[in-house]
């Protein structure tokens, strides 16, 4: 009887959560809307009978809850609302994909089975298990972009009722959704989601300092509420004669923002004086929006002296979230500053909701013309989906938090960036050609280098020429995901032409050694040379790092008997799995530290175990010396949020891609056209650039100085030889 009541309850309680759930709906719901959310959850109550949460209760409050939050705080359709209760029923369930489709049609069943993959991604050893996540989850967004929405109100339910779980579960999904969600929340314009889920992410990594900022916040609200009614007193007569309707609210900054705070500026809790802004929201029709804005910040700065370089434009400039606002940092009572944010009721629902709030405006084709617009912004990060798993989510994560800047075209467009982009991340934003094709760029008129970080109101004008191509320094220059992932590419094809050249070289060279180039000879070379692959081989003799000495030194050993012998050991397996891991590590792939790439003495850590190739950073521990930690590492966060003084920046570099810096001497008789000869041989010479050059001439004489960037000795050697063929010059030397 017992057991009885307490179902009874349940349904009931159940029944009550389906009439909330059309309630709060955001967007108005025609009878056809109730309908298909109906039948979906009388589905999803069906499914999920027999189960039960870790806390105990039934799972069906689990969907219900998420759709509650796409439903009324992400304001999104019915369609989403249907599918978010749907989410779990593919996975958990004995109903089928072709269930959902027969039932609820293609749209609701391709988001579910987006949301069932994610799901069922299972765990690569060799890669981070979030960042394959992440990138699987945004190619999801080829089918549709409320996939991924769904999966952030289902992660920030989960947060919610975490209490359940073993600690060591809660550290993780807390750290998993501070790398992953809470960005992707921001970038989608969920500023409240994001908010919410990067506070309860600090609930469960650092309780105490959560809690003790929670009390001080608590402690405080008085002191802010007063501090907010001294600002509304000075300028409501100003606004109320100007018969405008508003209201004047104050927002507490985030408990997460507060503590990244204290740790940036090394501050206390009560050193932090902008710990909340102050918001004025105003009435207003279409045609006076803007006018109005405008109208109150000229009042708010009769009263208030503005910080000039603190006024922030969204009205005029939009953020690509939709977002749109005025936000201006002015002195206010008892000489401190204030943020104040200046918006209309239907640009702070954009702000509270995202991009339903802004489709909210807009019918019928124009409302799927916006998520279309949003969806191809995205597009641009899941270009480079085919490459390494963690390092696409750090390239995509700093498109996620990066602000926005604007620049003009030559012919006056205005073009949206990321913060920190280059002229090389402009290039690749008008088109992959034009990126692909540059040779310079000109900004507001005047020649600067590709490596000029770009500020908003700039004029970029790129110059491109047929014979220019991506190099490897390119890779320093981009910041955007987009052109990092067309440079790579590219410099992918060059390096298999080089290696198509090279292996023909290589047969050339061992069929005057009276060696046949095949499979095993081909193995054996790899093993000789302490290399990876066929075409790391066959790339270095392109290049000339493997030169016609070292072949014959292979040729040699190949026919020594002694060698042979003990290669018939290892014929077995092309390449051992005792090669000495430390040994390639220093021939091949060489870890360099700071922006000046400089290499320094390093431990890998054991907590993580990076190896060549990870994305890393170096942490400068006390007594061992530059500790190297993979960036997707357990504690990476913990380091980076505790330590940053102490991080400093890593990467791994193929030695085979590295440049060095030589300066050639030449002398001679002067000749007319001479100096045009020199630059074209140098032009000519495969990978070679010519960084300075230092002529003069006396009495028909000259001598002069040139200063070239090159990848191997033996490339410099082939220069100065083809130097030397120019009639006229007399001494070529290396300096």
């Amino acid at each position: 009887m017992r057991t009885e009541t307490l179902i009874e309850k349940e349904n009931k309680e159940i029944a009550k959560q389906y009439k909330e759930l059309l309630r709060i709906s955001y967007q108005n719901l025609n009878a056809e809307d109730k309908k298909l959310i109906r039948l979906a959850f009388d589905t999803a109550v069906d499914a999920h009978k027999n189960q039960r949460r870790k806390s105990g209760e039934a799972y069906v409050f689990h969907p219900i809850a998420v759709a509650k939050i796409v439903a009324s705080e992400i304001g999104l359709d019915a369609t989403s609302i249907a599918s978010a209760l749907l989410h779990d029923v593919v996975e958990d369930t004995d109903y089928t994909l072709d269930d959902i489709e027969r039932m609820f049609g293609e749209t609701i069943a391709r988001i579910v089975d987006g949301l069932t993959k994610i799901a069922h991604l299972k765990k690569d050893m060799n890669i981070s298990q979030q960042a394959e996540n992440f990138r699987k989850m945004l190619l999801t967004l080829h089918d549709d972009v409320r996939v991924i929405i769904i999966k952030i109100a289902d992660r920030y339910h989960n947060m919610l009722t975490m209490d359940a779980m073993p600690e060591h579960k809660q550290v993780k999904m807390a750290s998993e959704t501070l790398y992953i969600y809470a960005p992707l929340a921001h970038r989608i314009g969920l500023y409240n989601i994001k908010t919410e889920l990067e506070d309860l992410s600090l609930k469960y990594t650092e309780p105490e300092v959560y809690r003790d900022i929670q009390e001080k916040i608590e402690h405080t609200k008085e002191e802010q509420q007063r501090y907010i009614d001294d600002f509304s007193d000075v300028i409501r007569d100003s606004l109320d004669k100007e018969g405008l309707k508003y209201t004047v609210k104050g927002r507490m900054k985030s408990t997460y923002s507060i503590r990244k705070k204290m740790l940036s500026q090394n501050v206390r809790f009560d050193e932090i004086y902008d710990k909340f802004a102050i918001r004025i929201i105003y009435e207003s029709d279409d045609q006076n929006e803007k006018f109005l804005a405008w109208k109150i910040y000229s009042i708010v700065t009769d009263h208030f002296t503005p910080n000039p370089i603190r006024l922030r434009d969204w009205i005029s400039s939009p953020k690509s979230t939709g977002y749109e606002a005025l936000h201006i940092t002015v002195m206010g009572p008892e000489g401190r500053w204030v943020e104040v944010q200046i918006r209309s009721e239907r640009m702070h629902e954009i702000a509270e909701k995202g991009y339903a709030a802004h489709f909210k405006y807009k019918h019928g084709e124009q409302k799927e013309q916006g998520i279309e617009e949003w969806l191809n912004r995205l597009q641009e990060a899941l270009e480079s989906s085919n490459g390494n798993a963690v390092d696409f989510v750090e390239e995509f994560k700093l498109n996620l938090y990066s602000k926005e800047i604007f620049v003009f075209t030559p012919r006056g467009d205005l073009k949206s960036l990321p913060k920190d982009s280059t002229p090389l991340d402009f290039a690749f934003n008008i088109h992959t050609e034009v990126g692909m094709r540059t040779r310079g760029a000109k900004v507001n008129g005047k020649l600067v280098p590709l490596s000029t970080t770009l500020q908003s109101g700039d004029q970029v004008e790129i110059i491109t020429s047929d014979s220019a191509k991506p190099s490897q320094s390119w890779l320093d220059y981009a910041t955007t995901a987009r052109a990092r992932a067309k440079i790579r590419s590219s410099l992918r094809e060059e390096k298999k032409l080089i290696a198509n050249d090279g292996k023909e070289i290589l047969r050339r060279k061992l069929k005057s050694q009276k060696i046949t180039l095949n499979e095993d000879v081909v193995n054996k070379m790899v093993v000789y040379f302490k290399l990876q692959t066929s075409l790391d081989l066959f790339y270095r003799v392109g290049l000339g790092a493997i030169d016609n000495q070292k072949i014959k030194e292979f040729a040699s050993s190949y026919n020594n008997a002694f060698i042979s012998f003990f290669k018939n050991k290892i014929r077995r397996k092309a390449i051992p799995e005792n090669i000495d891991r430390e040994e390639i590590t220093s021939k091949y792939d060489l870890l360099v530290f700071g922006k000046e790439e400089e290499k320094l003495g390093y431990i890998l850590s054991k907590c993580c175990t990076p190896i060549p190739g990870d994305d890393v950073f170096g942490f400068l521990s006390v007594n061992e010396g530059i500790k190297v930690h993979k960036k997707n590492c357990p504690n990476a966060i913990s380091l980076q949020s505790n330590y940053a003084y102490r991080i400093i920046q890593a990467k791994w570099i193929d030695s085979s891609q590295e440049v060095f810096t030589s300066e050639i001497k030449l002398s001679g008789i002067d000749n007319l056209g001479l100096l045009n000869e020199i630059t074209e041989i140098i032009s000519d010479n495969m990978h070679v650039n010519m960084k300075n050059l230092n002529f003069s001439t006396d009495g028909g004489t000259f001598t002069g100085t040139i200063s070239v960037v090159v990848k191997n000795q033996s490339i410099l050697k082939k220069l100065i030889q083809n130097l030397k063929q120019i009639g006229g010059i007399e001494k070529v030397i290396r300096l």
